[in-house]
């Protein structure tokens, strides 16, 4: 029985023809991993895993999700191949006017017909499902509150559960906790691990901070400049391949989570100049 549920070769991406972002990536997946890409800014770390989605179309190179090449699929195709692959955004990207609730809800949309979806008729067994949800990440008393009023640990908390209503095959994580405070970081990684486990759902999540992925990972892939230079278990990331890694970038290990999230905001504007 095959096990693979993704399969990447010689991934690369350009933004100017010039300068690769992506140099050659070739990673294969299997389903329930729970896999952690660390690296510094500007490694590439935010561009592979976007190009995997198709939020980035890649300049080289194949995506075979589930069977499905990604670079290849278009319009109805591309949006049914997105549907079972859900993603959490480091800044949330909730609609903080609408309640809590709906905001998981709308992990729904793209598995709904178009009339229900532009309606938002959901379905009692939806509606149970991401109350349930709720209540696992311990924000059952919040359900009907604006998405805008809580905390940033409270909110990515809800993009977790909106990406898990979603039912997706595949789980993307773009620095989740960069924004957090380590309390709030902890819950946030604790809670995402243990959906994961338990619905046996693979995941993918960028970090930059390493004890985190020593921690919470199966597997750690290593990214710098745009290449896989680690890719194996954890206990296998000694710290000398941890200062290559981050080599000329050794305070970003260790930043702030305001600093890293400025950090990380400047790199996803030069990424797009």
């Amino acid at each position: 029985m095959n096990n693979r549920l993704l399969k990447i070769k010689n991934l690369q991406k350009t933004y100017d023809n010039k300068t690769y972002a992506l140099k050659g990536i070739d990673i294969e997946l299997n389903k329930g991993e729970f896999v952690v890409v660390i690296g510094p800014s500007g490694a590439g770390k935010s561009t592979f895993i976007r190009c995997i989605n198709r939020m980035i179309d890649p300049s080289e190179g194949e995506i075979v999700f589930d069977g499905v090449h990604m670079e290849k699929v278009k319009g109805k195709s591309l949006r049914q191949q997105r549907s079972d692959i859900g993603m959490i955004f480091q800044h949330y990207n909730l609609v903080g006017r609408v309640n809590v609730i709906k905001n998981v809800l709308h992990g729904r949309l793209g598995k709904m017909s178009f009339f229900k979806s532009a309606l938002g008729l959901y379905g009692e067994e939806d509606k149970r499902e991401a109350f349930k949800l709720l209540q696992k990440v311990g924000l059952e008393e919040h359900i009907y509150k604006r998405a805008d009023s809580l905390s940033g640990g409270q909110m990515q908390r809800v993009g977790i559960c909106r990406a898990i209503v979603q039912q997706p095959k595949l789980l993307l994580a773009d620095e989740p906790i960069a924004s957090l405070d380590p309390k709030s970081a902890d819950i946030v990684m604790d809670q995402l691990k243990e959906i994961t486990t338990e619905r046996n759902l693979t995941c993918i999540v960028n970090l930059h901070q390493v004890d985190y992925a020593k921690k919470y990972a199966s597997r750690i892939i290593g990214i710098k400049d745009g290449m896989v230079v680690f890719n194996g278990a954890p206990s296998k990331l000694n710290n000398q391949m941890i200062a290559h890694i981050y080599k000329g970038k050794e305070e970003q290990m260790t930043l702030t989570p305001q600093e890293e999230s400025l950090a990380y905001q400047e790199q996803e504007v030069s990424s797009y100049v």
